[in-house]
């Protein structure tokens, strides 16, 4: 694509993984090959692939590892990986992860299944255990003890997973939102992460191929759910727990968990209230207390606290309490009735406020909350909803697994969600969902401004209230600890009617889902949005979904959805007199029409945003529809018209200290110079852009600055220089999972082979390029992958082979209705000259 078409995309930096070895040999082994097979397929020598396996060629040629990735089949998310590894690159020192929340305090029992547990087998294999059971009979708490028991012999750390498969409020977790959680934690940037399901579980596979971690997965719905979060190769241990017997995961041990023994029940119970609240009780008194919960670990530990709690009670007082209980929570199946009688039990014992704050935290749809969040909550000052958090976690009515964020068990959250429907009235309960749904909203729209200040004027904001918007330091942490509740409390407000908090959080956390990869959540946060502005008839709204859903199918590359989106948000946009939203909706249709090679219709719309960019005053609008006018129309070939917004454009850039609009700028005025052959300001221009783009960390800029200079020294005859330009572009390419630049460094790596008289090396860099074009439905560069095959096999005297690449090039541009593209030299007229020459047996020597 053009310069400055995908200026939308994003950067990434190197990410850490296994040895190169190490990955060689997994995905050989995947693909059922042995090592002459490889070398055979990657016409390599055999030895040379037996000394990569075993991390004795440590740096092999580029050559040689883009030859490896084809011969094992390798996608683009893999390709990266072994790219980085390949060139001994690092992601730095990272701490170990080490995410087991903590253990308990008083475990008691489960021998036969920590035993089971603790037998993990072939240290070189990856072992699975499925642990089941019921809802409260400790399977998780199991899991953690037996992870830290383990933990020891898993030096490259362990990962805690809550896959939410009964959590109520909360839909389970989606296998490739959890990935990409995960692989940032494994030190994989979020930009880098691919969008698909499968290519991130391959990803996740390579990145554990040589690590050994151990692996908790809590809570899965399902088999489904799970599998694509299960390693692949090397020595990891996966526990998994569910509420559902996981008999679909093969190989998988299973543990299944039932209520404690009686024994050990009595003992749970005893340990948490203390020997000396227990002696001289008859076991008979203490057998019944314990069957009265149920024999469930989670109604023990409530029991027994209470008696604790409270000196002047008997077992005998606290045995007649519990039997005066008999309303099960109503989700729950026989035999659960003692769990209710335990919380009910507990709740009672509360005060006043404390029962009240237990109601309505139950109304927090997420899964935990900080102190400031549940004084938004219960309208009280942070240090008064701090004491009334530490009061209820010291009577075990909620949990804290990392210090100062709190957390219901999930029975327990059904019971305070039913205490508070049963004795709050709705009006307050509508009212303490909005002073929440305040608190985020105004939380994340600090934290969203401290970190894109340059897009606060596109984002809506909340009316100001009588409580100080809350303060964020950390603007990337506090983001990165309440994502998931800002997600559940935008479905809350979606489902209860809070309208215009769904379009404040759908249109705030755009940018922070798209940069993180979180495709699907964002365009499911964008949908209730849309859903909730139709049903209100807020046509601005409507607007706004509609603007962010186009740009989020364009990330995925689903160019038709997009425009489809784009085009409804535009016809809007000029119905209700948004000039705002009509300049983002045309340059949003300019930009999938630029993706597909619809140049002249691109450059309409870019002209049209510019003309409502300048109507309004809005200077950044004004740069960007420059800027994407200049590099279209310099690919119709318009080169003064192209010339003069360009130059408009750095202007602009400069004056008000946009630095990536200056950036943008010189690049399209340096094509503009070299597609004119002037090389000298060519150099210049791609040369102050390569420093502009390496002092600010702009990847993308870098990587069109290096085309920019391959092509330069190419066309200049100094090969090793444009060789080494490419090269460099491939690798950075590779190393941030960007499929458009390496197509256009292996484009022009076939462009220079060819020069070069290298003919079948070109034909091999030519195949590549045209995948890559079709996998991203790019037809304009399909039409120059194809034009190269032609001159390479032009240039092996095969003339039917170069005919039909022609005038398969030839068709494209027909179907665009195009007549030239944005490589010098392949236009219709050139390529009707080719065929001709074709025809008469007379091949043109030498390409563009």
């Amino acid at each position: 694509m053009p310069s400055g078409v995908r200026d939308g995309a994003e950067a990434g930096r190197p990410v850490g993984g296994p040895g190169l070895g190490a990955l060689l040999r997994s995905w050989r082994e995947r693909a059922l090959l042995t090592q002459e097979q490889v070398a055979a397929r990657a016409g390599l020598n055999v030895r040379t692939v037996r000394r990569l396996e075993a991390d004795e060629l440590r740096r092999p040629r580029s050559a040689s590892v883009r030859s490896l990735a084809v011969a094992l089949g390798l996608d683009a998310a893999e390709v990266s990986v072994l790219t980085r590894a390949a060139n001994g690159l690092s992601e730095g020192a990272r701490p170990t992860p080490r995410q087991l929340p903590a253990d308990a305090a008083a475990f008691i029992g489960r021998a036969r299944e920590l035993a089971v547990l603790d037998d993990v087998g072939d240290a070189a294999t990856v072992v699975v255990t499925a642990i089941d059971g019921m809802a409260g009979v400790g399977k998780t708490a199991l899991a953690v003890h037996a992870a830290y028991q383990l933990a020891p012999r898993f030096p490259d750390g362990d990962l805690f997973v809550d896959l939410h498969g009964y959590t109520r409020g909360m839909p389970a977790a989606d296998p490739a939102d959890a990935l990409a959680r995960v692989l940032e934690v494994l030190g994989v940037p979020g930009e880098t992460i691919p969008q698909h399901l499968d290519d991130r579980a391959a990803l996740y596979r390579s990145v554990l191929a040589d690590r050994k971690m151990l692996i908790v997965l809590d809570n899965a719905a399902d088999e489904a759910q799970v599998r694509p979060l299960l390693p692949g190769a090397g020595g990891c241990l996966v526990l998994v727990t569910s509420r559902r017997r996981l008999v679909g995961l093969d190989d998988a041990r299973t543990v299944s968990v039932d209520v404690l023994p009686l024994a050990d029940a009595i003992a749970l119970f005893t340990g948490t209230a203390g020997e000396e609240r227990v002696a001289g009780v008859p076991r008979e008194v203490l057998a019944a207390v314990v069957r009265r919960c149920g024999l469930l670990p989670l109604a023990i530990r409530l029991a027994a606290a209470r008696l604790k709690a409270h000196p002047a009670w008997s077992v005998r007082h606290l045995l007649q309490r519990l039997e005066e209980h008999q309303h099960p929570l109503s989700e729950l199946r026989a035999g659960q009735h003692s769990v209710t009688a335990a919380l009910d039990l507990s709740y009672q014992e509360l005060t006043d406020t404390e029962r009240r704050a237990y109601r309505l935290l139950g109304v927090h749809p997420g899964m935990d909350l900080a102190p400031d969040a549940a004084a938004a909550l219960l309208a009280t000052t942070v240090k008064r909803a701090a004491t009334l958090l530490d009061r209820l976690l010291e009577v075990h009515l909620l949990q804290e697994p990392i210090p100062g964020r709190y957390r219901f068990h999930d029975l327990i959250r059904t019971h305070a969600a039913e205490r508070a429907a049963g004795e709050e009235p709705e009006s307050d309960r509508r009212a303490a969902s909005a002073r929440l749904l305040n608190h985020y909203s105004r939380a994340a729209s600090a934290a969203m401004d401290l970190l894109y200040p340059y897009e606060a004027d596109m984002r809506p904001r909340i009316a100001p209230g009588e409580v100080a918007p809350p303060a964020v330091a950390d603007a990337a942490a506090w983001l990165e600890a309440e994502l998931s509740n800002l997600l559940s409390l935008a479905q809350l407000a979606a489902e209860h009617g809070f309208s215009e908090h769904v379009r404040h959080l759908s249109a705030t956390l755009h940018r922070c889902l798209r940069t993180r990869g979180r495709y699907a959540e964002a365009e499911t946060l964008l949908e209730r949005a849309l859903s909730a502005a139709q049903a209100a008839e807020y046509r601005t709204g409507e607007l706004e979904a509609l603007l962010g859903l186009g740009e989020i199918r364009q990330m995925q590359c689903r160019y038709e959805a997009a425009l489809e989106d784009s085009s409804r948000a535009l016809a809007i946009a000029c119905a209700i007199g948004h000039r705002a939203g009509e300049l983002r909706a045309l340059n949003g249709i300019g930009m999938v029409r630029g993706f597909q090679g619809e140049y002249a219709r691109a450059a309409e719309h870019f002209e049209q945003a510019l003309d409502i960019a300048r109507a309004i005053g809005h200077r950044t609008g004004e740069l960007d529809a420059l800027i994407a006018a200049g590099n279209v129309h310099r690919i119709m070939g318009w080169y003064d018209t192209s010339a003069d917004e360009l130059a408009r454009a750095l202007v602009i850039a400069r004056s008000i200290g946009h630095r990536t609009g200056e950036l943008r700028a010189l690049l399209g005025i340096g094509f503009i110079h070299l597609g004119r052959g002037a090389h000298g300001p060519a150099t210049d221009y791609f040369t102050r852009a390569l420093g502009l783009a390496r002092g600010t960390g702009h990847r993308l800029g870098e990587l069109d600055s290096l085309n920019g200079l391959g092509h330069l020294h190419r066309f200049q005859g100094r090969y090793e220089e444009a060789y080494d330009c490419y090269e460099q572009a491939l690798r950075l390419a590779c190393e941030i999972g960007n499929s458009n630049w390496q197509f256009e460094a292996l484009h022009g790596m076939g462009r220079l082979q060819h020069a070069r008289g290298q003919s079948d090396q070109a034909l091999d860099c030519h195949r590549q390029a045209l995948d890559l074009a079709s996998d991203l439905h790019q037809p304009s560069d399909q039409a120059r992958a194809h034009d190269g095959l032609a001159h390479a096999h032009a240039a092996l005297g095969r003339p039917d082979h170069a005919r039909r690449h022609w005038s398969e090039a030839l068709t494209i541009m027909s179907v665009l209705g195009i007549d030239r593209t944005e490589e010098t030299g392949v236009d219709a007229e050139s390529i009707r000259a080719h065929l001709a020459s074709a025809d008469s047996h007379q091949l043109p020597a030498a390409g563009p």
